[in-house]
């Protein structure tokens, strides 16, 4: 039995868009916000509260969250490092913190340079400080399926890590497949693993498309009955780790998918693709999505 409802966090404003090179102003941030609430999108993750010297991108954080018509029911949620970056998050008032940990030693001590403990240790306070100003704490198992220095990663790994954040007080728990090197057999025993100890409806997937499995990975998830999932619009944002990587899977693709299945998301399809090609305009090169791509085809065409 599939979900009768999906729920899709667009994370494209931050994941998708924090590893671009060239700036991209503050006000076409926020327009992309505002485009994807009007497409009916109920949780964006809009920035990360981080230093600007390591992500430049996201130094004009304050000024897109302040920038904001916020919609009633709309979820605003930023990326929170540590307790200087809550500390702005909660002067910027969002409505939920992101915190992560990865399920690989090597890439935790060369991507955040400390182990998983530590790391873990580090987002204790974030969560309890979230938790006492009643914001939501939403966590990232990284490199679930797969990591760029370890190769395979052992499931009671990932189940491990999971635990441990759901132990700091965290409200969900998302697993991520950050290199995109998952398929749905690997995907679905990860999955089912981590539904022994996290509840079905404080668990997503987030899956990047590398090897063109994420939408495949997203089948196997809904079969389980999961029905959140992280996606970006126009496919934005790619993995510095992973050579050749697409980054995220679009926003659009997914839709599409669910659509298809008889599943409702509460989103304008058309809508998700005039917001993709908006940004991807911005940036100056066409959306990432394959959706959006035909569908805009067909529009030129018609």
């Amino acid at each position: 039995m599939l979900p009768t409802h999906v729920q899709l966090v667009d994370v494209g404003p931050r994941d998708g868009l924090q590893n671009e090179a060239q700036p991209v102003a503050a006000a076409h941030k926020i327009e992309l916000v505002h485009r994807l609430q009007a497409a009916g999108l109920k949780q964006i993750e809009v920035t990360s509260f981080v230093s600007p010297k390591w992500v430049p991108q996201m130094g004009d954080n304050t000024e897109v969250m302040a920038g904001i018509q916020r919609q009633p029911g709309v979820r605003y949620s930023v990326l929170t490092p540590n307790m200087k970056g809550f500390e702005g998050a909660l002067a910027a008032q969002a409505d939920e913190v992101v915190i992560f940990a990865a399920a690989s030693e090597a890439f935790s001590q060369r991507n955040i340079n400390c182990s998983i403990a530590e790391s873990i240790e580090r987002f204790r306070p974030v969560a309890q400080a979230a938790r006492q100003h009643g914001l939501r704490v939403r966590a990232a198992v990284s490199c679930a399926l797969g990591c760029p220095y370890e190769g395979d990663i052992a499931i009671d790994k990932v189940v491990d890590v999971a635990r441990r954040l759901q132990g700091i007080g965290s409200h969900h728990i998302g697993i991520a497949d950050t290199i995109g090197v998952g398929t749905a057999g690997r995907v679905s025993q990860v999955m089912e693993a981590t539904l022994k100890h996290v509840p079905l409806a404080e668990l997503s997937g987030h899956f990047h498309d590398t090897y063109g499995q994420a939408l495949t990975n997203i089948h196997a998830c809904l079969q389980l009955g999961i029905h959140t999932f992280d996606a970006s619009i126009a496919g934005l944002g790619g993995c510095p780790y992973a050579k050749g990587a697409t980054g995220n899977v679009a926003t659009e693709d997914v839709v599409y998918l669910l659509h298809g299945l008889g599943i409702h998301t509460g989103l304008d399809l058309d809508a998700l693709v005039d917001a993709g090609a908006y940004i991807s305009g911005v940036l100056g090169r066409p959306p990432a999505s394959r959706v959006a791509k035909a569908l805009l085809a067909k529009r030129a065409n018609a």
